[in-house]
C-alpha cells in the first residue's frame, strides 16, 4: 500500500493523534520530528498551504490536518478497528463531538493556560462547563468508542495527558470536579497504545511552563 511517514513534532498533541490512529490499525510508519523554528524542505513541500505538522505521507502522497488524517487512516486500513461508527447517525454524533473539542475545548484550554487573575478564573469556569458538557456525551460509557478507542477518543485523548500538566502549571484544578472526564482520562491512559506514544511528562511540563511565563511576561501579567 506504500510507505507511511509522519511529519510531526514531539510536543504536538495533534501529531500524537496520528500516531495513535496508525498504531491502533497496526500500520508501520517512519516518524520525522520537525523543528518548527527551522522547518524542513520536506515539510514545506508536503504542507505548502499551512506549513504545519502533522502531515501523513502515504505512498508519496501527503495528507494534512490531523482530523482529516485520522479519517483517511480509518478508510484506507480496513483490517484494524473502525474508528467511526457504522451507523450514519452515530457517525455524525462522533464528528460533532470531535468538532466540539476543536471549537470549544481547545481554545478554552489555551485561554485558561495563558491568562492570570480574574481573566484566568473566568476562562477556567468556561472550560469547566464545556468539559462537563463533553463528558455528558459519554452516556455512561468507558470510552467514546464504547469498550474500545473510537474517533472522539483519538481526537480528544491528548487532554488526558496535557490538561493535568496545564492545571499544575496554572495552579488551578478543573478535572477533579468532573467525574465523567476524570474517569475517561484514567481509562484512556490505561490503554497500551496510548501510553506508547506519550512524550515525557517532565518535558511537556517544562516546555509549557516556560511558554506560559513568556506569554504572561509579554502581556504584563504574572505567572
Amino acid at each position: 500500500m506504500g510507505a507511511v511517514k509522519v511529519l510531526g513534532t514531539w510536543a504536538s498533541p495533534f501529531a500524537l493523534r496520528v500516531e495513535w490512529a496508525l498504531k491502533l490499525k497496526g500500520v508501520e510508519y517512519e516518524y520525522a520530528n520537525e523543528d518548527l523554528l527551522n522547518k524542513s524542505a520536506e515539510l514545506l513541500r508536503y504542507s505548502p498551504v499551512y506549513k504545519k505538522v502533522p502531515v501523513l505521507v502515504h505512498g508519496g502522497h501527503p495528507v494534512a490536518e490531523s482530523l482529516v488524517i485520522i479519517e483517511y487512516i480509518d478508510e484506507v486500513w480496513k483490517d484494524g478497528p473502525a474508528f467511526l461508527p457504522a451507523d450514519p447517525y452515530e457517525r455524525a454524533q462522533a464528528r460533532f463531538w470531535a468538532r466540539f473539542t476543536e471549537d470549544k475545548i481547545l481554545p478554552g484550554l489555551f485561554d485558561f493556560y495563558l491568562k492570570a487573575g480574574e481573566e484566568q478564573k473566568k476562562a477556567a469556569e468556561e472550560l469547566k462547563e464545556n468539559l462537563k458538557t463533553f463528558g455528558g456525551s459519554l452516556k455512561g460509557k468507558k470510552l467514546f468508542g464504547g469498550e474500545t478507542i473510537g474517533y472522539v477518543d483519538i481526537v480528544a485523548g491528548w487532554l488526558a495527558y496535557w490538561l493535568p500538566v496545564i492545571e499544575e502549571i496554572a495552579g488551578v484544578s478543573i478535572v477533579e470536579e468532573l467525574p465523567e472526564i476524570s474517569a475517561w482520562f484514567d481509562e484512556l491512559l490505561r490503554v497500551e497504545v496510548v501510553k506508547q506514544c506519550l512524550p515525557p511528562r517532565e518535558k511537556i511540563y517544562d516546555l509549557n511552563r516556560k511558554r506560559r511565563e513568556h506569554v504572561l511576561a509579554t502581556q504584563g501579567g504574572h505567572p
